[in-house]
C-alpha cells in the first residue's frame, strides 16, 4: 500500500517554520527551540546524502564557531534520544566546531515524511551528487506513489529535469561510479543516457575522462556519431515543395523555437518535425512549447 500523501508541498521554508513542527502542547507551554546535547542526537539512516565534502564542513564549522547555528535542526524524538530529520550537515559541522549542545525543533513525522523533508532540504540547500539525487527522487516516488509531475511540483523542478535525473540510474554501473565521484557531471550523464548501447556508453564515458571532454564537446561528438548512422539514401530524397503559406509558417516555427523545424503536407493535413541536439536543447524546446 502506498504511503498517504502529506501536505509537504509548501516548500522548504514552510517545512522548517517553527510553527509547522512544534506540537500544540509545546506551543501552549511556550516551548519552541530546545537545546539538546549532541550525544543525544542520532544521524538519520534515510539521509539522501551519503558523502559530505570535508572542506565544506570545515568552512561551516568555522562559521558556526563565530556565529553559532542560525537555523535549528529538525529532529524526531525516539524514546530518550533524537533523530535528525533536517540539518545533518549542520550537526556534523557543529561537532567539528566543538559544540556540546545544538538548537533543535521537535517534529512528529512518519518515515515517509522524514525522507521527503531530508530530500527537499538537500536538493534546495546544497546539491546532492547526481546519483544520490536521482535515487532519492525514485525512493520518494515509490514511497508516496507519486508521478513525475507531482514530484516536480514538490521539489520545484521541471518535469523534464525529474525525468532526466531518473534516467541517470539506467546508466552502466561504471558510469554511475564516475558520476558519484564527480569525475563526470550530471550534464555528461544526461548526454550519455540518450544512448541505448551500454558498451558504447562506457567507451564514451572513458573517452570523456581521458580527453577531458566538456559537456558541449561530448554533445558535439554524439551529434557527429548520430549523423554518421543516417542512411545515405535518405539524404537524397527530395522534400516535397510547400505552399508559400506553409513555408512562412515553417520559418516562424524555427524562429520561435530556436531550432530546425520542418513541415510536410498540405494546408489541411501534414507533419511537423522539431529537431534537438542535446538533452538541454530538448528541455529548452519543451519549456517553450509548454509555456503558458
Amino acid at each position: 500500500m502506498a504511503a498517504q500523501k502529506t501536505g509537504l508541498g509548501r516548500g522548504l521554508d514552510a517545512l522548517l517554520d517553527p510553527y509547522s513542527v512544534v506540537s500544540e502542547e509545546q506551543q501552549s507551554s511556550g516551548a519552541g527551540v530546545l537545546m539538546v546535547n549532541v550525544r543525544e542526537i542520532d544521524n538519520n539512516a534515510l539521509q539522501p546524502r551519503k558523502q559530505f565534502d570535508e572542506n565544506s564542513l570545515n568552512e561551516l564549522a568555522d562559521s558556526i564557531r563565530t556565529h553559532g547555528i542560525v537555523q535549528p535542526l529538525i529532529v524526531k524524538k525516539k524514546n530518550n534520544r533524537y533523530m535528525i530529520i533536517a540539518g545533518e550537515r549542520r550537526f556534523r559541522a557543529a561537532r567539528l566546531a566543538g559544540l556540546s549542545e545544538v538548537p533543535v525543533l521537535v517534529a512528529d513525522y512518519d518515515e515517509a515524511q522524514i525522507h521527503e523533508v531530508s530530500l527537499i532540504e538537500n536538493i534546495q540547500r546544497e546539491d546532492l551528487n547526481p546519483i544520490e539525487e536521482a535515487a532519492a527522487i525514485r525512493f520518494l516516488m515509490r514511497q508516496h506513489d507519486m508521478t513525475q509531475e507531482e514530484v516536480s511540483a514538490r521539489l520545484g523542478k521541471s518535469r523534464p529535469a525529474i525525468a532526466n535525473s531518473l534516467r541517470l540510474l539506467q546508466l552502466p554501473e561504471s558510469v554511475i561510479d564516475l558520476l558519484k565521484s564527480g569525475i563526470l557531471s550530471a550534464g555528461h550523464g544526461r548526454a550519455l543516457a540518450g544512448l541505448a548501447d551500454s558498451a558504447q556508453i562506457e567507451a564514451l564515458a572513458k573517452e570523456c575522462v581521458e580527453q577531458e571532454y566538456s559537456v558541449r564537446a561530448l554533445e558535439e561528438k554524439l551529434k557527429r556519431l548520430s549523423e554518421k548512422k543516417k542512411p545515405e539514401k535518405s539524404a537524397k530524397k527530395e522534400k516535397p515543395s510547400l505552399s508559400a503559406e506553409l513555408t512562412n509558417l515553417e520559418e516562424s516555427f524555427r524562429e520561435a523555437l530556436g531550432t530546425r523545424v520542418s513541415l510536410a503536407g498540405s494546408n489541411t493535413r501534414g507533419r511537423i518535425t522539431i529537431e534537438y541536439y542535446s538533452r538541454e536543447d530538448l528541455e529548452r524546446v519543451y519549456e517553450k512549447l509548454t509555456k503558458e
